[in-house]
């Protein structure tokens, strides 16, 4: 692999954007390929083969760009396609994105905590298998169906519906929040609306950490004698690639990209 091929991550819509908004923080000279798959959205309601299928053929085209590693940066896609994927393409390092339960046992363990993810996710052996784990035995554990997709279109109006109906009785019975759904961290504001000051929990900032560390192991840091990223001049270039070629979803991208 070369030090100048370009980071490939992709979603199942423009959700993953809030991972990739944490990795340009530590990795702001890299080049981006970002892939959003509108077209198959949504994942988690989707078998474990269907979903390999969706994403062996989004990696073929990402290494077809000239991808020297892979972000997984949807649950979904992680919990059912990542060792198939790695299984396959030998050559390809894949970093992927997976609920963040074990921070609340590090972080806060004795607060009752409210975990927000697809059906898929949930119902995954990865996922069960992190919550036997880690269990604090105050969790909730809520399978947020269709809301990744109200999300992706921006409904407003709908997202607030949907959060009222289903986690409106959770209101002062928790303290933490695990998002579980790349999506859900563009609500944040939305979710506090509902059930009040809460603490939130992601994956994002550790896979944009362990990320780098792979890319420095294997010698793939663009600059890699530079520590410190804020000495480098960022030569920033991020390409957009939605699978049903939407060009409303390219600038909802970009928007997001920007807050």
């Amino acid at each position: 692999m070369d030090q100048t091929g370009k980071i490939g991550i992709f979603d199942s819509g423009i959700g993953g954007v809030t991972v990739l908004k944490e990795i340009i923080k530590i990795l702001p000279y890299e080049d981006y390929v970002y892939y959003s798959d509108s077209k198959n959205n949504p994942y988690g309601d989707k078998t474990n083969e269907e979903v390999q299928k969706i994403c062996d053929n989004i990696v073929k085209y990402l290494i077809e760009q000239d991808c020297k590693i892979i972000v997984i940066a949807c649950n979904t896609a992680s919990t059912k396609a990542v060792e198939f994927l790695r299984k396959k393409y030998t050559k390809m390092t894949f970093v992927a994105i997976e609920p963040a339960y074990k921070m609340v046992h590090d972080y806060s363990y004795e607060n009752p905590t409210l975990v927000m993810a697809t059906k898929g996710t949930i119902e995954s052996e990865k996922f069960n298998l992190l919550l036997k784990k880690y269990d604090n035995h105050k969790t909730y554990v809520l399978p947020c169906v269709g809301l990744a997709d109200i999300i992706e279109q921006g409904d407003r109006k709908q997202i607030k519906q949907y959060l009222n109906d289903n986690i409106g009785i959770y209101k002062n019975k928790v303290k933490n929040v695990v998002l579980g759904c790349t999506h859900y961290p563009l609500i944040q504001k939305e979710i506090e609306e509902v059930l009040g000051k809460v603490e939130f929990f992601n994956g994002a900032s550790s896979l944009a950490k362990h990320l780098k560390e792979i890319l420095k192991q294997k010698k793939l840091l663009r600059f890699p004698g530079i520590s410190n990223t804020l000495n480098v001049q960022s030569t920033l270039n991020i390409e957009f690639k939605d699978s049903q070629g939407i060009e409303e979803k390219e600038k909802r991208f970009y928007s997001l990209l920007q807050k």
